[in-house]
């Protein structure tokens, strides 16, 4: 195996279908392609992931030779002549797809992934209308709902093994991997348990990276339309601005098309009588910073101390991380938080009995579907959020409900400010793979806060707490890796 290093700063020459290209030395014969306007099919390869060729769809031929190789895991090199695309290599990747549709099951119209599955798209633009196998799936096991986050149907699994990588590579939790070989290969989880019984912190980055259905997030919607159903019961939301991108690609619509406001008024157009900003709920959290940091600093007490996003990461820390579980200040995520805060906020309102309000939480992830055992609720009972949601499925309720959100009026977040703390004078001091230091000022003196981007750097942060390194006053952990950290800083901004 060869161990040179590539130099970005040298550049390579290469014709593809006869197209001479430039590209630095270490791209891959995949993204070459792209400079010559070619896409080469693959339904393994991800822009966050290593290299697998699992799927062998983007085989090329360099040179003329026989040979073919995978487009996703071989570099370019000086002079190489790379043909993507003649009768041969169509023939061939025809085949490979005939191969997984004749495994895979044939409910594309009643799929999560229905017009947004990387399958689907591939046997449409390779032409395929019938196969030649006999369509016999080997694999016949029924969905799995995991805890209310996750939903498993691992007879839709293509074996792309992206799934493994993003979960024992970029996040290290090591609640997916395969077994067996030949035809008894398969994706699963560790001695065959429940994604609850490991260590899975429900981030589903899994069923981000997922190329077809075979792992997604657990849709609630038809139990949020059958609470909506109950006159008796009052129903408020949280809701993420930062959904904004995303609910615009799921409607097709520029970007800019949809604000807040018109979020706000479909939300109240599906039967709600509340709707907040969770943005707020960073004003909470930097209110715990000035409430809790200068007692522990003058008491001496354990720090730093630490927070985290999502009840997962609890999880997290209580099984992966015992030994530091008593650094944890509260054992509830700041949207728990902010939602319990909405509910006592309605239940002022003339009828309004705090038992009987549901808190629906509508944000990017999958992170406040999953209900750690046992419950996370005040000693009083009190659950800040009952149902949550994600984009997609607030997407598809606005669809259901027959409501065209690009022509919405605006509507106002409802009030719950004056409840809320100002925010702290806070600054930003460095960035860097994934870790955001921050000042906060507390008045008479400065503190240090980190906020931490993915499982990875969580541990390596959880190593630097036991070694007595780390110097933060406080650590605050994100389950969305550090190439998904924009979105959740747009999250977890300080609202005015």
């Amino acid at each position: 195996m060869s161990h040179y290093k590539p130099d970005p700063n040298k550049n390579v020459n290469l014709f593809i279908n006869g197209i001479p290209v430039t590209v630095p030395e270490g791209t891959r014969i995949l993204e070459a392609a792209l400079k010559a306007e070619v896409r080469i099919p693959t339904l393994c390869d991800h822009p966050v992931l290593g290299k697998r060729a699992h799927c062998r769809l983007c085989v090329v031929e360099c040179d003329g030779r026989g040979k073919l190789l995978a487009a996703c895991a071989n570099d370019v090199w000086e002079g190489v002549k790379v043909v993507t695309h003649n009768a041969r290599l169509v023939s061939i990747r025809k085949m490979i797809l005939e191969l997984l549709l004749a495994n895979h099951p044939q409910e594309c119209l009643t799929c999560v992934r229905n017009k947004n599955c990387e399958l689907q798209s591939l046997a449409e633009t390779s032409g395929i209308r019938e196969s030649s196998f006999r369509h016999d799936p080997m694999d016949r096991r029924p969905p799995v709902t995991e805890d209310n986050a996750l939903t498993r149907d691992m007879s839709k699994c293509v074996k792309c093994g992206r799934c493994v990588e993003v979960c024992q590579e970029v996040q290290t939790a090591r609640a997916i991997n395969s077994s067996c070989r030949s035809i008894h290969y398969e994706i699963c989880t560790p001695y065959g348990q429940a994604l609850a019984d490991g260590p899975c912190i429900f981030c589903g980055q899994c069923a981000a990276v997922c190329p077809v259905g075979a792992i997604y997030e657990h849709d609630q919607t038809a139990e949020v339309w059958a609470a909506l159903k109950d006159s008796k019961r009052h129903f408020i939301a949280q809701i993420a601005p930062d959904l904004l991108g995303a609910l615009n690609d799921a409607f097709g619509l520029p970007p800019g098309t949809l604000s807040a406001g018109k979020m706000v008024a479909a939300l109240k157009r599906l039967g709600f009588d509340r709707v907040y900003n969770a943005g707020f709920s960073t004003n909470l959290f930097l209110d715990e910073v000035n409430h809790i940091l200068p007692d522990r600093i003058k008491n001496n007490s354990k720090l730093p101390v630490i927070t985290c996003c999502s009840p997962g990461l609890i999880k997290f820390i209580e099984n992966s991380c015992p030994d530091l579980a008593d650094h944890l200040y509260v054992r509830k995520s700041r949207w728990q938080m902010f939602a319990e805060l909405a509910k006592k906020h309605y239940s002022k309102s003339p009828g309004a009995d705090i038992s009987k309000i549901t808190c629906v939480s509508v944000m990017p992830c999958i992170t406040e579907k999953f209900k750690p055992r046992p419950s996370t609720a005040d000693a009083d009972g009190l659950r800040g959020i009952d149902l949550a949601l994600t984009t997609r499925e607030f997407a598809g309720m606005i669809r259901q409900a027959g409501i065209d959100p690009a022509v919405l009026p605006e509507s106002p977040f409802d009030g719950i400010i004056d409840e809320l703390p100002r925010p702290a004078a806070y600054m930003v001091v460095r960035e860097e793979n994934g870790i955001r230091e921050t000042e906060v000022n507390l008045g008479t003196f400065k503190a240090k806060v980190l906020t931490v981007f993915g499982l990875a750097n969580a541990r390596m942060v959880m190593d630097s707490i036991r070694k007595g390194e780390c110097d933060a006053a406080m650590v605050e952990i994100m389950s969305c890796p550090p190439y998904l950290s924009a979105l959740c800083q747009s999250c977890c901004r300080p609202s005015p």
